[in-house]
């Protein structure tokens, strides 16, 4: 059976905002936008769409729009990940209700856990409902690891069918591989990597960068697979200036400010989430520029 939610490039969407509200005006071009530009999945309320700062009925309605937008032309992944485990259930459960394809769910952050509290934790979660789950390890944000040897634990249960790496570590990438094979596929959390993770056996990339470049990272990911791989590399290293300006700041503070520029949404951001510093911002919009996006 094909356990696999996604190959290529998924979308880390954003969060557009007006005066302090979630714009589904400007969602509804976001998605379009993807959709016209062959991203291979959609996945929304992750940290670059500033799901902390989101209410829970702000939360479920995001998910609950981008599924009806959608309608099946490429999966959408819900975030419903929490250092509460009885609230990433529910949310889970209404992602599923709402007609999601799968969950992301990200590690416990502030209260943090153990190993063992991490296989307790998701396979509570895992088994609350039936969707396919994509666990996330970004542990320079949460504070919690995901080891490689949980992973396999974890890849016992049936709907638990991949992990977003975002340690940034390739050699993590390889041990998930080998302790795990089939039973998990591997999506680079990190865009600055994406060919060196397909290179390790990973399906994919779930990303920042696809919010303002979803053709080009179709495209890379595209070329790898069908055996380009020195395009696909050309491809990454022409990315990097860009990439290396959008995570310049805290994500998603660049990407934001990107997507204002270029005219796809108004860039507001929630607090403690601020505009720029002048000389980062610069240095973003000559990064963009050189890339060939017309500012």
């Amino acid at each position: 059976m094909d356990r696999t939610i996604f190959r290529g490039s998924c979308v880390a969407l954003v969060t557009p905002f007006n005066k302090g509200k979630v714009d589904f005006e400007s969602l509804d071009r976001l998605l379009q936008y993807q959709l016209d530009n062959g991203t291979d999945a959609i996945a929304v309320c992750g940290t670059t769409g500033e799901s902390c700062t989101l209410a829970d009925d702000e939360h479920l309605s995001v998910i609950d729009y981008t599924v009806k937008k959608v309608a099946g032309a490429v999966p959408v992944i819900a975030g419903t990940g929490s250092n509460d485990n009885a609230h990433a259930i529910a949310f889970s459960q209404e992602a599923e209700r709402l007609g999601a394809d799968a969950v992301l769910l990200v590690t416990p952050y502030y209260n943090k856990a153990t190993q063992k509290g991490l296989v307790k934790h998701y396979t509570k979660i895992a088994q609350s409902m039936s969707l396919p789950c994509i666990l996330y390890n970004v542990p320079t944000r949460t504070g919690t690891d995901l080891k490689p040897e949980t992973v396999k634990i974890l890849s016992e249960i049936d709907n638990i069918v991949a992990v977003k790496e975002a340690s940034g570590d390739i050699s993590r990438v390889l041990k998930i591989k080998a302790l795990c094979g089939d039973r998990i596929d591997v999506y680079s959390g990190n865009d600055d990597i994406v060919v060196p993770v397909l290179a390790s056996g990973g399906k994919g990339v779930i990303s920042v960068m696809a919010n303002i470049a979803p053709r080009q990272m179709h495209d890379m990911t595209e070329l790898y697979f069908d055996g380009k791989t020195e395009e696909a590399l050309d491809m990454q290293i022409k990315m990097l200036p860009v990439i290396e300006a959008l995570f310049c700041e805290v994500n998603p503070i660049p990407v934001k400010t990107a997507m204002g520029i270029l005219g796809h949404c108004l860039g507001e951001l929630r607090l403690p989430l601020c505009e720029m510093e002048e000389a980062n911002e610069k240095r973003l919009r000559q990064a963009l520029a050189d890339y060939g996006f017309k500012l």
